[in-house]
């Protein structure tokens, strides 16, 4: 049984290349044990092997080189040996990546967005202290973080780009990343070590005392965002119960001491004062676009709501599918297109010649609008003020992405791409474009067809749907060539 030992360093390429070479010499994943650093003891390894660079021929989608890299850095020890397992399945199981009801693609999707996560709070709770005199050319700075994965190296090109003006060392229990004259590097991980105070953590603790809200403190929210894990690293964190202590008092005095609005244009002003104030995301990629997603407030859909749905596809994806909203199954697994109307249009996008694999699938509003009746939660349609709220974080995901072709389905989406949701059944089949001037295919929801009871009806509409989708992947084509 061969072993593959791979280097704490590099991982992830080093991973990719000896699947290539397994894969090559069609050595089942059974017959493979893996590990990272030193080889684990193992009672029937072989020593381990030097795989050589192979080729393999096997092609397998984007969306699994983009799984691979990011469960690589898990710390789960059977990561290695999961993904080439998926790897040996995409030789002969097509469309296994779109397979939603697959258990051992869910625990990948699940280790991925794990990692995502972890990668999220390095670049969050990271504190640099500054090390050197300030009066060298560059300054010098270092920073202590335990993440939960072997999040390091894949995160620090983030630190490089940012702090490209000054030397820093982030060390971690695994490795430790040097930025020095503008190259990184990586060694070896060290113990936490004593790294004094400076002058800019008293700043930062008054910072963050003046811009708490005592009124919008919500616990659990707060806790969820920035774990107590992270707290003995983070200066301003030494306030924190303190604040969380008086809250309830400051939040009353503030009340109090607020001036009263006059009875004329009360209303106009209050509008105004309610409006959402942030114009558009920060985020210029779609990993941060989600954990915005995830924190938004701009309408009260996200009161009720389990949680956001964002888009997800490939992030270099030619066509993006733009539904309503998300449905019940949506909202419980935070992700788009996995109810009923999600599988009908699986089915009809592969009958149309639609490739589903590399389309960016999303919704024109985030969060589930229904109304309870029971045990059940019945859909109800985004108003026009909610769909508003909503438009900044699909104009986002067209900017990140880039499509070629934007497909909308049903009148939410019509009205969040093209600003009016009117007649959308006579112009089904008709190509508009968005603010930015990206052409828009228009046609119904899925969940049209599902809602229709005449059968004869149904399967009539469910005809002209599917041509919907055959010449809006014409469309696709054409602009591909041209």
């Amino acid at each position: 049984m061969p072993h593959v030992a791979l280097p704490r360093i590099g991982t992830d390429t080093a991973w990719r290349a000896a699947a290539r070479g397994l894969i090559a010499r069609r050595v089942p994943p059974a017959e493979v044990t893996w590990s990272r650093g030193a080889a684990a003891d193992d009672l029937f390894a072989q020593p381990t092997e030097e795989i050589a660079p192979t080729r393999s021929t096997l092609k397998v989608p984007r969306d699994f080189v983009s799984l691979a890299g990011s469960v690589v850095w898990h710390r789960d020890p059977e990561r290695f040996a999961r993904l080439y397992a998926m790897l040996w399945r995409l030789r002969s199981e097509k469309g296994l990546m779109e397979d939603r009801g697959d258990a051992d693609l869910a625990k990948l999707r699940s280790m991925e967005k794990a990692v995502h996560r972890d990668r999220h709070k390095m670049t969050a709770f990271v504190r640099f202290r500054e090390i050197g005199a300030r009066d060298l050319p560059r300054r010098r700075f270092a920073a202590w973080f335990e993440p939960t994965h072997f999040t390091l190296e894949p995160t620090a090109p983030f630190f490089a780009r940012r702090f490209a003006d000054m030397d820093w060392m982030i060390a971690t229990p695994d490795l430790t990343a040097l930025f020095e004259e503008g190259r990184l590097d990586f060694a070896e991980g060290q113990p936490k070590s004593d790294i004094p105070d400076d002058a800019t953590e008293e700043l930062w603790g008054t910072y963050f005392r003046n811009i708490f809200n005592p009124a919008r403190l919500k616990v659990g929210a707060m806790m969820s965002e920035m774990p107590k894990k992270y707290w003995k690293n983070l200066p301003e964190a030494r306030h924190i119960p303190e604040m969380i202590a008086t809250a309830g008092a400051r939040a009353e005095a503030m009340q109090a001491a607020a001036p009263t609005l006059p009875p004329l244009r009360a209303a106009k002003i209050m509008e105004r004062l309610s409006a959402p104030s942030v114009l558009r995301p920060m985020a210029d990629d779609l990993d941060q676009l989600r954990t915005e997603e995830n924190a938004c407030t701009r309408c009260p859909l996200y009161e009720n709501a389990t949680q956001a749905v964002p888009g997800e596809g490939p992030h270099d994806a030619e066509l993006m599918v733009v539904g309503e909203q998300p449905g019940d199954q949506e909202d419980l697994a935070g992700r788009p297109f996995v109810g009923p109307a999600g599988q009908l249009f699986d089915r009809l996008a592969k009958e149309a010649g639609i490739d589903r694999s590399r389309a960016f699938v999303t919704n024109a509003v985030k969060h589930f609008k229904f109304t309870p009746r029971g045990k059940r939660r019945i859909h109800q349609n985004p108003n026009t003020g909610e769909i508003k709220a909503c438009r900044v974080w699909v104009q986002s995901e067209i900017e990140i992405v880039k499509p070629r072709l934007i497909l909308s389905m049903g009148g939410t989406a019509a009205e969040s791409l093209t600003g009016s949701r009117k007649g959308i059944l006579s112009r089904r089949g008709t190509l508009e474009a968005t603010e930015n001037g990206v052409p828009v295919f228009l046609t119904v929801h899925p969940s049209y067809l599902l809602r229709l009871p005449d059968p004869a009806l149904r399967d009539e509409e469910t005809d002209k749907f599917r041509a919907d989708l055959k010449s809006a992947q014409a469309h696709l084509e054409e602009l591909r060539a041209s």
